[in-house]
């Protein structure tokens, strides 16, 4: 069935129970549903929300209540009763529970987790209490260890019973008295196993861990290159703190990709949903870049006032101005984005700069040639029209040098936006700089001032003693 046709008959049926109004029957009828399919109910009835949530089990509640966009969140948790509230989020896995929590005002988050149970309390001020965007906020303490003494049939013995409670059982870490990390062991390696072989017969220490304080870039980054459902989270001790899981991975590298695309739009990143964010505070943070862009652009006016003797002698240059700014702009704005792109999935390093730099001149060579042929085709088959009667005289007797002109600009000022759109990421990358804030935005103004200048500049050199 579609998903489409399986989701209308799915509220058709949550239709029925709810207009029902008997308890038992919604229950049933929610329990029996994918978490997937409870949550799009949340989304389809917003005035049924918290019945939904309130008739799960407390389990499958915490399990619908994660994967909910935090607007959704938010309004769960202030219309359900206190009671349930704070059930709910004793439910949450630590890591996940954070997670919403750093999202939501200070003063709410004192009073949420007071409502904690105390060794839930404990967790969670411990994970809060690591730097911002750092692994430590994502990781989980809810794991599964042995120590490579045990044997196999210890292991699995400890799995039975710890494992309900772990978020994943895939990978068993192995730590020693201290509780350093000595390796990590695929579940599968202890299965196919004898029972009496020790851990340590099983061990490679060929383990990869993550550190507590490093950046969930990092995290995402390393996820990638080793294929890993989980790793372990040390401090500097190689003490192993808790672990991450790859959809904890996945909503990091969500995050990251909203921020980039906003400030590659040229806004600063919002910490919460679009709706959800006050709207003076959407202000702020639109204002900043704006401000910086219109500054930028009064550049563009200093250029033209420094060639306002030659505008004033051939006023036909000033049509073409648009065709060059815009131009130079988009060729830089796609260099900028493509560098952000290729750095942020890690296929560009810094010190790939030389190799990007010969490969932006030459495309940009061509492409500004591209469109230097059609801008110079324009104007001759214009005055080829023009001398048929079929169209205005616009460009004059001089009309060829215009035409050439506006050619050579074109390759000019498209070559110039590739180099820059792409070498600014890098630059920035360099002086330890976000490159997402090299904006399309900001290489179109800064690629308009430039474009003018090398407009006017080789109008100049062609039509000195005849226009100009």
């Amino acid at each position: 069935m579609p998903p489409e046709i399986k989701q209308l008959s799915i509220q058709a049926r949550f239709d029925e129970v709810i207009a029902s109004e008997d308890k038992l029957v919604i229950q049933d009828f929610l329990n029996e549903q994918n978490i997937s399919d409870v949550a799009n109910l949340v989304y389809d009835n917003p005035d049924f929300e918290t019945q939904v949530i309130s008739h799960l089990s407390i389990h499958r509640a915490a399990s619908v209540f994660k994967i909910l966009d935090l607007s959704e969140q938010k309004r769960i948790i202030k219309d359900l009763p206190a009671f349930k509230s704070a059930e709910l989020l004793n439910e949450l896995p630590a890591d996940d529970r954070v997670d919403f929590l750093e999202e939501l005002p200070t003063d709410t988050v004192r009073e949420l987790i007071k409502t904690l149970e105390p060794s839930e309390r404990k967790i969670t001020l411990e994970l809060l209490g690591y730097p911002e965007n750092s692994v430590g906020r994502i990781m989980t303490p809810d794991y599964v260890y042995v120590y490579e003494y045990n044997t196999v049939q210890e292991v699995l013995s400890t799995i039975r019973r710890w494992g309900t409670n772990s978020e994943t059982i895939d990978v068993i870490y192995v730590i020693n008295g201290r509780g350093e990390l000595l390796d990590d062991i695929r579940i599968r390696d202890f299965l196919l196993a004898s029972p009496e072989v020790k851990v340590s017969e099983l061990m490679d220490e060929r383990f990869i861990s993550l550190k507590v304080n490093d950046d969930q870039e990092i995290a995402s980054k390393i996820f990638k290159m080793n294929n890993r459902v989980a790793l372990p989270v040390t401090d500097d001790k190689n003490i192993l703190l808790g672990i991450i899981t790859i959809d904890d991975v996945l909503w990091v590298a969500q995050e990251e990709f909203s921020e980039d695309m906003q400030k590659m739009g040229g806004t600063e990143a919002l910490d919460e949903p679009y709706l959800d964010t006050p709207f003076f505070k959407l202000l702020k943070k639109r204002a900043g870049w704006l401000i910086v862009l219109f500054l930028g652009e009064f550049l563009t006016a200093s250029a033209l006032a420094y060639f306002n003797d030659e505008i004033a002698k051939a006023t036909v240059l000033v049509m073409f101005m648009p065709l060059i700014a815009s131009s130079g702009g988009n060729s830089g704005s796609q260099a900028s984005t493509l560098i952000i792109q290729a750095m942020a999935v890690g296929e560009i390093t810094l010190a790939d700069w030389w190799r990007v730099m010969r490969r932006e001149i030459m495309s940009g060579f061509v492409l500004g040639a591209i469109l230097g042929l059609i801008g110079f085709l324009r104007i001759c088959v214009w005055h080829s029209l023009m001398a048929h009667g079929v169209m205005h005289d616009l460009y004059g007797v001089h009309w060829f040098l215009i035409a050439v002109s506006v050619g050579i600009s074109l390759i000019g000022v498209v070559l110039w936006g590739s180099v820059t759109g792409s070498m600014l990421p890098l630059l920035l990358k360099k002086l330890g700089a976000d490159p997402a804030v090299s904006s399309a935005p900001f290489v179109a103004t800064l690629v308009d001032v430039t474009g003018l200048i090398i407009y006017f500049s080789v109008a100049y050199f062609f039509l000195k003693g005849i226009l100009l």
